[in-house]
Parts: structure tokens; sequence; C-alpha cells
């Protein structure tokens, strides 16, 4: 890994400490968004990381925010002692606690009990100067300065060739894990999506907006037996592996959004395989 000199590092948390961006409610945030590992990357040029099941959440110096711009009701607690920059992370529990923390997250007021169990794992520094490998470096200068338990760098890893970056794969999803995130090391921070960020699962997911409730037949007569749902880009399928029969008993009402799950696209652009995984509640 590369050293970073001192002096670099002092230029560069004193070039952060000006850096914050509060940002109007509801308004999406201008933030790095992945594109996905399809066997294009030269896994020499990255460090990569687990791809964290958690709630996305940007800390703009004073608030935590969700990257549509919507407030997170932390406790007062949990933020008073954050750094003053901009970060950006994932609120987590563990692998596989999504549906826990996300009712944790979404109380207005907010649980302390619950809210100590919930870490801020820390990824990018947006806007800060520097390649991301040094990004990388004032992250871990950052939070080792705050000594705030629950404010935890998430860890960067080499990978030099790609049967050590599918080995690790294999390893993260036998946890429980979700998948990979590949971010160049040498890049400076840009907005929006971009293959300097990349994703790497098993599966594909995806949103798409509920338009419609197709009644059950057999074991699921009188139940939901599945969602019609359009994508952003206009295309329209079924879902209907997936659901729980609590899911079937309430479906998502018609204009909510939801995340589904898919194995690569067909060549008239239907997932394949699509299964819906979860409401997007925020």
């Amino acid at each position: 890994m590369m050293r970073v000199t001192p002096m670099f590092q002092a230029l560069l948390l004193a070039s952060l400490a000006s850096i914050t961006m509060p940002l109007p409610a509801a308004e999406p945030l201008p933030l790095l968004l992945a594109e996905v590992e399809h066997g294009q990357a030269d896994v020499a040029l990255y460090l990569v990381s687990e791809k964290l099941d958690g709630v996305p959440a940007f800390w703009d110096g004073q608030s935590l925010r969700t990257r549509n711009g919507n407030a997170i009701n932390a406790p007062a607690w949990f933020i008073e002692n954050f750094p003053t920059q901009a970060l950006d992370g994932e609120l987590w529990i563990g692998r596989g606690q999504f549906e826990r923390l996300s009712g944790t997250v979404r109380r207005q007021v907010p649980d302390d009990d619950e809210w100590r169990q919930v870490r801020y794992r820390v990824f990018e520094l947006p806007q800060a100067p520097g390649t991301f490998r040094q990004r990388v470096e004032a992250i871990r200068s950052l939070i080792a300065s705050a000594g705030v338990p629950w404010l935890q760098v998430v860890e960067q890893f080499e990978m030099s060739n790609r049967k050590a970056l599918e080995h690790k794969l294999d390893e993260i999803l036998k946890l429980g894990g979700e998948g990979l995130m590949l971010h160049r090391a040498d890049a400076l921070y840009t907005t929006g999506r971009s293959d300097v960020l990349l994703k790497m699962k098993l599966w594909h997911d995806a949103e798409a907006t509920v338009i419609g409730h197709q009644p059950g037949k057999g074991k699921n007569a009188g139940l939901l037996g599945a969602l019609r749902v359009r994508s952003p880009d206009g295309v329209e399928f079924m879902l209907g592996t997936g659901l729980s029969e609590a899911e079937r008993r309430n479906p998502p009402p018609i204009g909510s959004v939801i995340t589904f799950r898919y194995r690569g696209l067909s060549s008239h652009g239907r997932p394949k395989f699509a299964s819906f995984y979860r409401v997007r509640e925020i």
C-alpha cells in the first residue's frame, strides 16, 4: 500500500476541514454511484471492500441523510463527536440484518437501545482531494482522531489478479455477505454513476415501481400471486417469487418502489430469474 507522507496528510486534512455539504431535505445528493462488474476490471488497479447490506448514509458535517436527501433521525449522542468533514458510508448492524436496521433507522423518535447496535462504516470522503488510496488513508486518520467506537472505516484489500478476487467473493458470500465493491485506487473523486466504482455480486439488484397486483391461484388463492412492476427504463414484468406469506396477504401498494434481484437480462431487456427482495422504505 502506498505510504502517505505526513505533509500530504496534513494538507489533505486541512483542506477537508473546510468541507461540509449541508443540502436541502428530500433532494438527491451528488455522490459517487457504482456500475456493475462483468469481468471488465483490471483487478490490480482497484482496492476491494465488502459490499455491505446496510442503509447508505451521507454525513454532511452536521446531520445524517439518505442518498435521497431525507433526514435520518439518529440520536444526538450517536453523531455528536463525528468529524465536521463530509463522509459517505453505510449504517450497518451486521450481515443479513437489513430489516432490523431499516426499522431502527426509520423511527421518527430514535430508540437508544436499538441505535447502540448500529455502526456507521465509512468508505469515502466526498469532494476531497487526492486519489482514492490517499482518501482511504485520510479516512483512517479522521476516524482515529474522532475516537467514536461506532464510527468505523470500511476495510480495503489489495487483489493481485481475478482468481484472488473471485476467491474473496466466495469467502464473503459464504459468510452471508452481499458481494464486493471495487474502487480504482488512482481515481480522483467524481459524482454520478462511474466505472471507477464497481459492484460485484452473484445476483444483481435493481428497483421497479409496482403498477398492479395479480391474484394468486392454487395454494395462493385469495392472496397475491405476483406483482406487476415497471423498471425506470419502462420495461414491465411480473414478480411472483421471493414474496413471503405476509407480503402476499398485504402486498406492496401500487405506486410503491421495490427492490428485486435477477441474474442478467434477456434479449428483450427483461430481468432473468427476477425475484422480489424488499420494499424500498428509505
